[in-house]
């Protein structure tokens, strides 16, 4: 059946995480109310969030705003690599940077991470069939944001390296029939105030 209807996919990265990562820190969670109080009145037909603390207790915390929309656990929303460049794919001037930001991945993670990364595109990209709109939220992990924003913009593979997403930041791509993939909003903080925007980045690109 031809998709016939368009989808709004809205993707969110967790909110800030404590050290040892089990779960959000007091900004962390401040970060997810707000953003659920910001998405109140988004028509959801589901929330699907990785399956780590983190992404967990931020997709919670979301819905706790929204109007009983269903949460779903998923593990194509969790944190993995999506994929491995060979050095020849990259810029030579950043080959090194990269690879050696990649260099801690084991061979089972570069093995499950990029069908883990088709899997996801197969699930949360493209229009859909009906005759209503669709509007999805998926609250996972930076690479997978990279990764599926590197998609719309028909991006070579490797260029989901270096696109880097705050906590609890906003990013919406629209999936029209018959029309090319639009991404409509990135990287969007304005329902942080000041001093919850930009944690997950260095000071120097605090903005």
């Amino acid at each position: 059946m031809t998709a016939t209807a368009t989808r709004y996919l809205y993707l969110v990265r967790h909110g800030e995480a404590s050290s040892e990562e089990s779960g959000l820190t007091e900004r962390g969670r401040r970060q997810a109310t707000l953003l659920g109080q910001r998405l109140r009145d988004i028509p959801f037909a589901a929330v699907h969030h990785g399956p780590l603390p983190r992404a967990e207790q931020t997709a919670r915390l979301i819905g706790d705003e929204l109007k009983e929309v269903p949460l779903t656990r998923s593990d194509v929303a969790g944190d993995y690599v999506p994929y491995m460049p060979a050095r020849e794919e990259l810029p030579p001037e950043s080959a090194d940077f990269f690879l050696r930001f990649l260099s801690g991945a084991t061979e089972e993670e570069l093995e499950e991470g990029p069908a883990l990364a088709r899997r996801a595109q197969e699930l949360f990209t493209g229009p859909v069939e009906g005759q209503e709109d669709r509007h999805e939220l998926v609250v996972t992990h930076n690479f997978l944001i990279a990764w599926l924003v590197r998609d719309a913009m028909y991006a070579p593979d490797w260029r989901w390296l270096g696109l880097n997403h705050g906590n609890a930041a906003l990013t919406v791509i629209r999936y029209m029939p018959g029309r090319p993939a639009s991404v409509l909003v990135s990287n969007d903080m304005r329902h942080l105030p000041a001093d919850l925007r930009w944690t997950g980045f260095p000071p120097e690109v605090h903005i």
